[in-house]
């Protein structure tokens, strides 16, 4: 898994709380969403979307290739298909665990 469930993590994260992480409006990510069928949040009854850490990594990918690198969306969608998935998959886990070593590292300076 790319993020496991621990003390500060959540299962599942409103599309607003997403949009902040990402610092893009929720429309960009509802966007998204039709743009790349490999993110499918999950949804309530009601609709309302809910996304997991995976999700929010497939996210941040789309964002540093759209964003970032400057890539269109064609652009994106095209890399991420001649991309070899485990490829992206270990992309995401190295930046996951990053993330979590940076968190432990900042949680460890601020208990000093």
């Amino acid at each position: 898994m790319l993020f496991k469930a621990g003390e500060n993590e959540r299962l599942y994260y409103s599309v607003t709380e997403v949009a902040e992480m990402l610092q893009v409006n929720s429309s960009t990510l509802r966007y998204w969403e039709t743009e790349f069928d490999f993110i499918k949040p999950k949804r309530n009854k009601k609709g309302k979307r809910f996304y997991t850490a995976t999700d929010i990594e497939k996210l941040r990918m789309v964002h540093q290739l759209l964003k970032e690198k400057g890539f269109t969306l064609k652009g994106a969608r095209e890399f991420l298909k001649s991309k070899d998935q485990a490829g992206i998959d270990r992309h995401s886990e190295v930046t996951a665990r990053l993330r979590q070593i940076k968190q432990t590292l900042i949680n460890l300076r601020e208990s000093l």
